[in-house]
């Protein structure tokens, strides 16, 4: 049992630079969180706040010029003997036989726009066989088998005929369950869900939700759930991290965050969020202001210019760092945390 309250994966201090011609863009900026079996970590944020880029570089496939320049990321992987080793994802080689080994078989992810994902000129059967024969010891037939168990699995109908169609054959939201079917394939312990209902209906958003909590009950993976939607975080998952331009700016269980939320930014998003109680016809909250340019980052904590709460002398002069608050529950804010004893002449 306390084997399962170890993390089956935690990224320490995780930064993702991108190079470019205008200037180097800090894509993740030092996140640090874990996952355990059995578990959901909702990853939360507006757009651009580095919670793609954090997948990709837990899975080593951050697209060029971007690479990830510091930090660790530790994978716990089952040998064949049924013990548990401890990996450094970041110490792999890209494209070396190990993390060929991990990237969809036993880290698997499910991205946002399935059209883009799945190949347009091979059918839905023919990319779950393949990848099924590259991580297991089946015959074609048996990849074929295990394809149409798969898709009658996360729900597709009449999976024996859809198993040969095309993904423009599909609707949208069974082209999404042929991606998780296909990240399915080899059985993953971590499954990395990247805005799984992104251009979905509501109904059809609810049915995909309904299903990846299924399949984690049914399989006891660990499950890491990206989305801009608070509402999803709040019905899906276990843990809430909360980023920010690339940072973790808090970190709590759901009842923690959703019930007694610390950092301004994640108070800001919970008040954005629609309620049967709200006026009618009135305007929304809205945040003020917008994610800073990636080439002109702040100095200082970076929500700080759009921040309410922000302390003049403080916030736009010192860093602040993720600490605790409560059990488990960390913030990154002066509101809680006043900088270090150096620097106190400038917060009194």
């Amino acid at each position: 049992m306390e084997n399962d309250r170890q993390p089956i994966l935690s990224v320490r201090n995780l930064k993702t630079n991108f190079f470019t011609d205008e200037g180097i863009v800090r894509a993740v900026d030092g996140a640090s969180f874990d996952v355990r079996l059995g578990q959901t970590l909702g990853v939360v944020g507006e757009s651009g706040c580095g919670k793609s880029v954090t997948a990709l570089s837990i899975l080593r496939i951050v697209p060029r010029p971007g690479r990830i320049v510091g930090g660790e990321i530790l994978l716990r992987r089952l040998t064949e003997d049924g013990y548990e080793r401890e990996v450094a994802l970041t110490s792999l080689g890209e494209n070396s036989q190990e993390m060929r080994s991990i990237r969809g078989a036993e880290i698997a992810l499910v991205f946002q726009e399935p059209m883009t994902s799945l190949s347009p000129v091979h059918t839905i059967g023919n990319q779950i066989i393949e990848v099924a024969r590259l991580h297991r010891k089946v015959s074609k037939q048996e990849a074929r088998q295990m394809a149409v168990e798969l898709l009658r699995l996360v729900g597709i109908p009449r999976a024996e005929t859809a198993i040969d169609a095309y993904p423009l054959q599909l609707s949208g939201g069974m082209r999404q369950r042929a991606l998780i079917a296909l990240a399915l394939s080899c059985d993953p312990r971590l499954l990395i869900a990247d805005e799984p209902t992104t251009a979905l209906d509501v109904t059809t958003q609810a049915q995909i939700l309904d299903l990846l909590r299924s399949l984690q009950e049914q399989r006891g993976m660990a499950v890491i759930l990206i989305t801009h939607n608070m509402g999803v975080i709040a019905e899906m998952a276990d843990q809430v991290v909360v980023m920010y331009l690339g940072q973790v700016v808090e970190e709590g269980s759901v009842d923690d965050v959703f019930n007694a939320s610390k950092h301004p930014y994640t108070q800001a998003l919970l008040r954005s969020i629609p309620s049967i109680h709200s006026t009618p016809k009135a305007q929304l909250p809205t945040i003020s202001g917008t994610i800073p340019h990636p080439y002109n980052r702040p100095a200082g904590c970076p929500f700080h210019p759009r921040c309410p709460d922000a302390i003049s002398g403080v916030c736009d002069r010192h860093e602040p760092q993720l600490l605790s608050v409560g059990d488990e529950h960390q913030v990154s804010c002066f509101l809680y945390h006043p900088p270090s004893t150096e620097n106190e002449g400038s917060f009194n």
